[in-house]
């Protein structure tokens, strides 16, 4: 009799600890991912944000169906100053891991920007951007061909570049375009970039797109020799702001969260 208890007891105390080492670590890693994420936007409140180089959001920034939307129609306010590029102003960040969802119209532009700096004339003269852009019809409905040539693109000026292509390092890196998978003007997309000074991934849809080494030899190469080449200051931060740009077509934006590496 005393066998058979001292057995059931064993047991049990066998499936206790079994089931608790079962479920603990689950519980606390799942909570230590929910804790990581930095919310900068959550669909409800545009707390954070504000214009590049000003302390308030520019009346085109509003929230419309869940979504941080830049309406075109809005007229600026008279006593609104400066530009319409926005930054998420709370904090800076360093290395990281940035999640973002957004979409376009046919012929859109726009970019994500990272280790922002603010004293600038604009955003793209000091950081790295992440480039957003209407890939199938923004070459159709807007004449690039002054503008490509004076970059000294002489081989069909008229095509949007690979340089200038959605997830893109603009104007240093191209995505890969066999990796890609970019849905159509109007539709969601995802975008995740990962920064460390080890390597930089640009991801689109979940699918890794572009990875590139910051601060090589071939990086002050790229800078040095193309449209970068007289912005003394560009890229060389080590931490800043997160920002979102404005290129006078409407706009969309969700679920934007980010995490420390």
């Amino acid at each position: 009799m005393g066998n058979k208890l001292f057995l059931c007891v064993y047991s049990v105390l066998i499936l206790l600890i079994s089931c608790k080492l079962d479920v603990k670590p689950t519980s606390d890693l799942e909570t230590t991912e929910k804790e990581e994420w930095i919310i900068l936007f959550d669909g409800t409140s545009t707390k954070g944000w504000r214009a590049y180089n000003s302390d308030t959001l520019p009346p085109q920034w509003i929230i419309k169906d869940g979504a941080l939307t830049f309406d075109t129609e809005r007229k600026s306010e008279n006593d609104f100053t400066g530009g319409k590029d926005i930054i998420y102003g709370a904090e800076e960040f360093e290395n990281f891991e940035l999640y973002i969802e957004w979409k376009i119209p046919p012929g859109g532009n726009s970019g994500i920007f990272y280790h922002l700096k603010e004293g600038y004339g604009s955003p793209p003269e000091v950081a790295p951007e992440y480039q957003l852009i209407d890939d199938e019809n923004y070459e159709n409905m807007h004449d690039l061909t002054a503008y490509n040539t004076s970059l000294g693109y002489t081989n069909h000026p008229e095509k949007l570049q690979p340089l200038q292509q959605t997830a893109a390092d603009y104007a240093m890196y191209p995505a890969d375009p066999n990796k890609k998978l970019l849905h159509p003007a109007g539709q969601w997309n995802s975008t995740k970039i990962v920064f460390t000074p080890e390597k930089v991934e640009h991801w689109l849809n979940d699918e890794m797109v572009l990875s590139f080494v910051p601060w090589t030899d071939e990086w002050h190469a790229k800078k040095n020799d193309g449209k970068w080449k007289l912005a003394k200051d560009y890229g060389k931060f080590k931490t800043g702001y997160i920002g979102l740009q404005d290129h006078d077509s409407p706009l969309w934006f969700r679920n934007i969260k980010i995490r420390r590496l």
